[in-house]
């Protein structure tokens, strides 16, 4: 946790290290999941869809499904061809939804064109929803309901952000940079809800930098690679870099390639009390966090409170 004053950085940057803070989530959920499997007799199902063979989406799905057998959930995945119709994953997705030993379905984007993945998210359960997306689930978390299933990566920043800070995020300006459904408006509802003044910011914003100067707490979800620079960030602010951007990297080689986020690391190291490094940052907090929402909606359909993951 950073301790001193938010208006001074001194020494270069605490990182963040989301690894960690995954890994201590995973564990709660671990011990959250025999206890229900114990006292209940449930044990938590997830079902993952993937349609199509993009190799990004691939990964994503095989380490989900992974993780979730390794904490013991009934884990189920449907690979569908690339020329799978519209039609025919909505069936499948009521077939989930009717499924008793299924508590979480995730449909893995971006699907192929042909399909409205609108129509898709919509048709998923809301309390199966684990990724967040649907409008029932929006509309809970806008409106400061209790029992919304929150996306996975604002929960995962969120949870960084509390470990960071504490009790010190009530009353400071955060700045988020990006207005996706999938970060920027979820993030910015979450803090609001912590009691910061929250100001969304993006590409077309003017005078982008002293906006961003103002926050003491930046999230950067912009999609674009180190577009943040060092100079953009207030001395002493927490810093969370959401992107994750591969740009060529010929010091490694011909053909060769790096992961870097939105923010510049290292310029911004250097003006931050604390910054998530990429990789090592929110990244891991996706997949903890979509392992969480499993064992809420869980915990839920038992009519049982879900344990605090934070």
């Amino acid at each position: 946790m950073v301790n001193g004053p938010l208006s001074s950085a001194e020494e270069p940057a605490e990182r963040i290290d989301g690894r960690a803070v995954a890994a201590r989530v995973v564990d709660r959920v671990a011990a959250a999941t025999q206890r229900l499997k114990t006292e209940a007799g449930v044990v938590p199902g997830l079902a993952v869809v993937l349609v199509g063979d993009d190799p990004a989406s691939q990964v994503y799905v095989g380490a989900k499904g992974k993780k979730a057998t390794e904490l013991g959930f009934h884990s189920v995945q449907h690979t569908l061809p690339t020329g799978t119709t519209e039609a025919e994953l909505l069936e499948l997705v009521g077939r989930l939804n009717d499924d008793l030993d299924i508590h979480g379905i995730l449909v893995q984007l971006p699907l192929p064109d042909l399909i409205d993945k609108n129509r898709v998210i919509e048709a998923i359960s809301p309390e199966k929803d684990v990724d967040g997306f649907h409008p029932i689930n929006v509309g809970r978390l806008a409106s400061g309901a209790g029992n919304a299933m929150v996306p996975c990566t604002p929960a995962g920043c969120l949870i960084l952000l509390r470990d960071t800070l504490g009790d010190r995020l009530a009353g400071l300006d955060a700045v988020v940079i990006g207005r996706s459904n999938l970060v920027g408006k979820p993030i910015a509802q979450l803090l609001l809800g912590e009691n910061c003044t929250v100001t969304i910011a993006h590409s077309r914003t003017r005078d982008l930098p002293s906006v961003v100067r103002s926050g003491d707490v930046v999230v950067a979800a912009v999609g674009r690679p180190e577009m943040i620079r060092g100079d953009w960030i207030k001395p002493g602010a927490t810093v969370i870099d959401v992107g994750v951007n591969r740009v060529p990297a010929p010091e490694r080689g011909a053909g060769k390639t790096r992961l870097v986020g939105d923010v510049a690391f290292a310029e911004a190291a250097r003006v931050a009390a604390a910054i998530t490094p990429v990789p090592g940052g929110v990244g891991p907090m996706t997949i903890a966090m979509l392992m969480a929402n499993t064992l809420t909606a869980a915990y839920r359909r038992v009519g049982r409170t879900p344990p605090d993951m934070s």
